[in-house]
């Protein structure tokens, strides 16, 4: 039996791409699997998809953590994603032959890890107690509200001090959760105020798609509006239909969709026949699909333990 757990963790760094690499490759020296990672230079932060078996996933992350910590200043941050940390988000996503159960079990002690490393960490989705704590609640205000200390109500689940923050890397947000869909969809024609519009009618939180977050945001370096989303279970609620309602409130305003960008790896209900035609989503081939790279990942482990070592006579 072959168990496959997937991390993705979120960095507050998109502009140094050594720093960006460093991380990756900090990853990487663990007996893990680095499946994807990106930087964006407006956002102001990278992600980092890989899988493995949970011991070493908790490992790589925990190292990564430590990382960021040491090279990321949150206090010269600038971008337009919420951040309160310098590892901001670390999710862990039960993939394979492994139960939610046991990956909060994996978040709450890494968690731990990187609270005694000096970061201090909010549990959140399936780790925090009790389970369904949202992100856009811990990150109200983003670094900027941390500084002077906990506000209330928002003491850190495990602070290293009971004042704050650390002072440069800010707080990590730990979690446990299902596979959701991080997508961007650019528009053309349109201005940040039609893009924010938009962000509001369909997210959840506005009465919109249940379990989509939206912003309607400006990336000035790359001159593109786009409405930046995650969508939280996207078998429930299939990106096609998301995608239908914002091109037509984008045409409704005068204004054209461009392409939509995937952040990190595909679910499958992205790639079912014509949704990504529909989506004017660029043909990323079978590596960026996250069940293709798991099957691929559990057959190379399930040779590797059904081999005959030899034996020395």
């Amino acid at each position: 039996m072959v168990s496959v757990l997937e991390a993705v963790p979120n960095f507050s760094e998109g502009r140094d791409l050594a720093k960006v690499e460093a991380l990756v490759d900090c990853i990487a020296s663990h007996d893990v699997e680095v499946l994807d990672w990106s930087a964006d230079p407006d956002h102001h932060r990278s992600v980092v998809t890989f899988i493995g078996r949970p011991p070493d996933v908790e490992d790589a992350a925990v190292a990564v953590a430590r990382l960021a910590s040491e090279t990321i200043d949150l206090r010269a941050h600038r971008g337009v994603h919420p951040r309160v940390g310098a590892l901001d988000v670390l999710p862990f996503v039960p993939l394979h032959e492994i139960t939610m159960a046991e990956a909060v079990g994996c978040a709450r002690r890494a968690g731990e890890r990187i609270a005694a490393g000096g970061v201090p960490v909010y549990f959140y989705g399936q780790a925090s107690i009790p389970p369904g704590r949202r992100l856009a609640d811990l990150r109200r205000g983003g670094f900027e509200a941390l500084r002077d200390g906990w506000p209330p109500g928002r003491r850190a689940d495990l602070p290293v001090d009971a004042l704050g923050p650390h002072p440069t890397a800010g707080v990590t947000c730990v979690g446990a959760r299902r596979i959701l869909l991080a997508w961007n969809v650019v528009v053309s024609g349109l201005d940040e105020s039609d893009a924010r519009a938009i962000a509001r009618d369909i997210r959840e939180r506005d009465g919109g798609f249940e379990g989509l977050r939206a912003l309607g945001l400006r990336l000035e370096r790359q001159n593109q509006v786009q409405i930046s989303m995650n969508l939280e279970d996207p078998e429930r609620v299939l990106p096609l239909d998301v995608f239908d309602r914002i091109e037509a409130e984008v045409h409704a305003r005068g204004g054209t969709v461009a392409q939509t960008e995937v952040i990190g790896m595909m679910p499958d209900t992205l790639v079912l026949k014509d949704s990504a035609g529909r989506l004017k989503l660029p043909d990323l081939g079978k590596a960026r699909v996250l069940s293709h790279r798991v099957a691929e990942y559990v057959s190379a482990r399930s040779d590797e333990r059904t081999e005959t070592p030899d034996i020395a006579e």
